[in-house]
């Protein structure tokens, strides 16, 4: 057995090596401090501490601390319209009706600003999610309703991000027979997966969400496309709609198709919960009440320059029919990397909507029935939760992979899906919003109230009427 004197000494010999462990143990041996000198020092850090705490506390009263405190949902969930089936939608609109559907996108965006912010409303004042708030205010049987609602909208955007990732690989590689679709579908829905379920996700949601940033192309592309300005204005406010039986029922498939893509189901759920979750206290929802104006303004805004670059270089002789077509656009701009640009950006925006849209789907539907969640839980642990986000991947990569799959144009049905079924929820928000009991003072005023009732009536119109005309006008 060896003494703690040798101990000592082997350690100082050590040390004379370089040892970091014997150096620290030598400074021990030289620490000569008083007792007294320590406390002083210990008052002294304390004090410190106590000092910037006292700051921080200040700092928070400013305006723009709060502000940066609460930004985020508001500018997600609005931004979240620009994925694979937005930029189809909006890419098909530019190309085949110029900027003769602009109008439809500044409505969309004017109605999907009042719906985010009553929902982030909602969950300031309640603190609670949207679909918490359905089961506890309408019972289990209009819960059944609502929740199927949003799962076959969310099953729609789900199919449409992997067909997403699918275009994305015809982009890239130049041919839309590509066989590399085949390995990379089935390979982004597994590593989806195993990112989501081992708690891995967070560390490459940036890398995504910066390759998405690829979009933000289309407004220098918008420039360069040299637009007739004066027209651009001219169709935003008194657009021409006028065709044969054909082109309109063309125009409204397109129509309802644009309002599905912008004011998304499962944005509402998104930003409530968000929201709640940020515990944002009611003297600061005017902050949050700029992120939700300020993240819509935006979204509309790229969404507009899609659609003006598209109908710039695009219309009326290169209609989208294939990803490879919609990159076209970006070439007065991007020349030879327009494709590498659209490619990049349509692959990143897919990646990251494909992972969020399955596990809000599964969360919001377990939320409602009181269902264990939670990608940390087992199987055995929270089977609804896992089959639900699980299911959802499989279903859309195996959509993706049918062979000969015109993905343009189920893009943009699939967002008529969602523009089926967003009245249903829509409702429920609206009898939510105004229900005092929940909402206090903080109910709808009249003019809120006209235009979201404006809104649903505005969007079972569109989708009734659009149905009529795909069933019984024949071109």
């Amino acid at each position: 057995m060896i003494c703690l004197g040798q101990k000592k000494k082997r350690w100082k010999r050590q040390g004379r090596k370089g040892s970091t462990f014997s150096s620290r143990y030598m400074l021990m041996e030289k620490d000569t401090t008083l007792p007294e000198e320590k406390t002083a020092r210990a008052k002294d850090r304390r004090g410190h501490r106590r000092r910037f705490r006292s700051r921080f506390r200040s700092w928070r009263s400013y305006p723009l601390f709060k502000l940066l405190a609460v930004l985020g949902p508001g500018l997600i969930a609005a931004n979240a319209g620009n994925d694979a089936g937005g930029i189809a939608t909006f890419s098909t609109s530019g190309a085949s009706y110029g900027y003769n559907l602009l109008w439809a996108l500044a409505i969309a965006g004017f109605c999907l600003a009042i719906v985010q912010e009553m929902c982030a409303r909602m969950g300031v004042v309640t603190s609670k999610g949207l679909a918490d708030l359905i089961r506890e205010q309408f019972g289990v049987r209009w819960t059944v309703l609502a929740m199927l609602a949003l799962l076959v909208a969310n099953t729609g955007v789900t199919v449409s991000e992997f067909l997403g990732i699918r275009a994305s690989v015809q982009v890239l590689s130049g041919d839309i027979n590509t066989p590399f679709v085949y390995i990379i579908v089935p390979l982004s829905g597994l590593i989806i997966w195993w990112l989501v379920t081992k708690g891995s996700y967070r560390r490459v949601e940036k890398i995504f969400l910066l390759m998405s940033l690829g979009f933000l192309a289309y407004v220098p592309a918008a420039f360069a496309s040299r637009p007739d300005w004066g027209h651009v204005v001219h169709q935003l406010f008194l657009p021409q709609v006028a065709g044969n039986t054909s082109y309109m029922s063309g125009y409204l498939l397109t129509v309802v198709a644009l309002v599905g893509t912008t004011i998304s189901p499962y944005m509402q759920f998104f930003i409530q919960s968000s929201v709640a979750d940020k515990g944002v206290r009611i003297d600061e929802y005017v902050y949050t009440q700029i992120d939700v104006y300020s993240g819509t303004i935006f979204a509309v805004i790229i969404a507009g320059f899609v659609i003006i670059t598209t109908g710039a270089t695009l219309f009326p002789n290169h209609p989208v029919n294939t990803a490879i077509d919609a990159a076209r656009a970006l070439e007065h701009f991007a020349g030879p990397f327009s494709s590498l640009l659209f490619g990049v950006g349509l692959f990143g925006a897919s990646l990251l909507a494909a992972a969020v849209l399955p596990l809000s789907t599964a969360y919001g539907i377990c939320e409602a029935f009181g269902f264990e969640r939670g990608v940390s839980r087992s199987f055995s642990e929270a089977p609804a939760f896992q089959s639900i986000f699980t299911g959802l991947i499989i279903l859309g990569v195996l959509i993706t992979l049918i062979p000969g799959l015109p993905i343009i144009q189920v893009l943009v049905i699939l967002q008529d899906l969602n523009a089926a079924m967003l009245p249903i929820l829509l409702i429920f928000i609206i009898l939510l919003v105004n229900n005092r009991r929940l909402m206090g003072k903080h109910v709808n005023g009249l003019t809120f109230n006209i235009i979201s009732w404006a809104t649903v009536i505005l969007i079972t119109a569109l989708v009734l009427l659009f149905l009529f005309s795909a069933i019984f006008i024949k071109s």
